[in-house]
């Protein structure tokens, strides 16, 4: 007992030794972390094991938020403290640097050991971190742009496959500086270019990165064909990521939403749901992709869930996609204007505008649907003063759609001008017993079925037979026996005469 004791104390005291290293741990500042990520790089390009370079891409999206010119220019000038030729070339992106800074840098160079040899892989982080950094400002848009180009041409001359993770971040940043410096249609070439070298190496990450960044581009300036082309004469790899499949997903659904087919938009866009990252990591794209979901799930007919627009991270983005779905709710064509007038400039934000435009007539069944269910007759000069039509004409034509789709039971009068409406019918009568009788068939059918599809135990049958046939024969056996036994105490031993 005493042992147990001891030994729940010392665990306990062990616990909270951890507990105390975790709350004191400090966290590294951008610069260390950039030092010891350029120091999994060496160690992956040493041993050949790309699960280190995986692991430092990982905290990219982290580290980008926190860099700064000071700490990438304290990093290049101790990595490259032996090469001037490339820290001249990394240091020129940054701005110079103020007096005092370089005074303190020159006393902290004093201590430190001499560097050993940086791998090329280093120098492309270094310039992927740089170009995010060069992102962080509108004002340097155009040097990320030319810092680009020119790491694109470093990756494919050195051409090294250790280096193929970092190349696949690197095509990201490159779509970014030249969609932010309104260039992406010059990048195109590139894309293409690197797309068949990847290709030709299997390359699978550079390969997804790379269709996805040419999907992003020719979606850009609304080139549906050429996107469809694309991806239909290419095939995305197997091995790709979950973002990248995601992107790759939403793509896919905006192709087909926009070519009227909305089962397979909805399903991608479902799968690029699944895939996506957390809402609170990526928060813009799990927007985007639930703009469209909205959409096209309206265009099949259906009302998404309330729910989904009281989600934290989507309640404030989807207020003018709330006002919409009201509207083809409720079947009014006003309210319906007035959302699309109201927040006309977000849906042609979110490439959505074109897309909203064809629910009007989805409005309109819906608004023709409620008036036949409330009115057994109803001019068309009612129809255009309640949907807002512009003319009578106009609403003779829709509604003869909407009955010929099946949307609403009727019949159009045309020389007296009115829709008479065969929706309502009585209580009572002989199509009323029809349905009954309709429906008591489908019952007796689906028990007969049901009975004929019943399955029972093999031979169970038998068992049953023998029991009956043994019970039977033992009561031939007992009635025998009475028949032929007399007085039952005839048949006891004597007991003695003198008893």
């Amino acid at each position: 007992m005493a042992d147990t004791e001891m030994k729940a104390v010392e665990e306990k005291k062990v616990e909270d030794a951890k507990e105390a290293e975790k709350s004191t741990k400090v966290p590294l500042t951008p610069a260390q972390e950039i030092k010891a990520n350029a120091a999994l790089i060496e160690r992956a390009v040493s041993s050949f094991e790309p699960r280190f370079t995986h692991r430092v891409l990982r905290t990219l999206t982290s580290l980008k938020k926190r860099l700064d010119d000071k700490a990438l220019r304290e990093v290049i000038e101790e990595l490259y403290a032996n090469d001037a030729s490339t820290k001249d070339s990394l240091l020129s992106w940054l701005p110079a640097a103020s007096s005092s800074d370089a005074t303190m840098e020159v006393d902290s160079s004093a201590a430190k050991p001499a560097p050993t040899e940086v791998v090329p892989e280093t120098e492309i982080y270094l310039r992927l971190l740089l170009i995010h950094y060069l992102l962080s400002s509108e004002s340097t848009y155009k040097k990320a742009i030319d810092l680009s180009r020119e790491t694109v041409q470093k990756i494919q001359a050195l051409n090294r496959r250790t280096m193929d993770p970092i190349a696949a971040k690197v095509w990201y940043a490159v779509e970014r500086a030249f969609e932010l410096g309104g260039e992406l249609a010059d990048a195109r070439p590139l894309f293409l270019a690197a797309q068949r070298t990847a290709s030709l190496r299997h390359d699978d990450e550079t390969q997804a990165s790379l269709i996805n960044r040419l999907l992003r581009s020719y979606l850009h300036y609304n080139l549906y064909d050429q996107a469809d082309k694309l991806v239909s004469k290419t095939t995305f790899p197997t091995s790709a990521s979950n973002p990248q499949y995601a992107r790759y997903h939403y793509y896919l659904g905006r192709i087909k939403a926009v070519q009227l087919n909305y089962t397979a938009a909805h399903t991608n866009i479902q799968q690029a749901i699944r895939r996506a990252p957390p809402a609170t990591t990526a928060p813009g794209f799990y927007q985007a992709v639930h703009k469209l979901s909205v959409v096209v799930e309206l265009l099949m007919g259906d009302i998404p869930e309330r729910s989904l627009f009281r989600h934290p991270v989507l309640e404030k983005a989807l207020t003018g996609y709330l006002d919409i779905v009201r509207a083809v709710r409720s079947g009014s064509l006003s309210q319906f204007q007035t959302a699309l007038t109201t927040h006309a400039s977000q849906f042609t934000a979110d490439k959505t505008r074109t897309l909203i435009l064809r629910l009007r007539q989805n409005v309109i069944k819906t608004g023709i649907r409620r008036l036949s269910l409330s009115y057994s007759r109803i001019s068309l000069r009612d129809i255009c003063v309640k949907l807002h039509l512009d003319s009578e004409e106009d609403a003779e034509y829709i509604v003869g759609k909407a009955i010929r789709d099946g949307v609403i039971e009727g019949r159009i009068i045309h020389e007296k001008g009115w829709m008479e409406c065969g929706g309502l019918k009585g209580g009572y009568g002989p199509e009323v017993i029809d349905v009954f009788n309709r429906r008591i068939m489908y019952c007796l059918e689906l028990h007969n079925q049901s009975v004929k599809a019943m399955r029972y135990p093999l031979n169970a049958h038998r068992k049953e037979l023998a029991a009956a046939e043994g019970a039977r024969e033992r009561e031939k056996e007992l009635a025998k026996e009475l028949q032929e036994g007399g007085d039952l105490d005839d048949d006891e031993p004597g007991l003695g005469e003198g008893f």
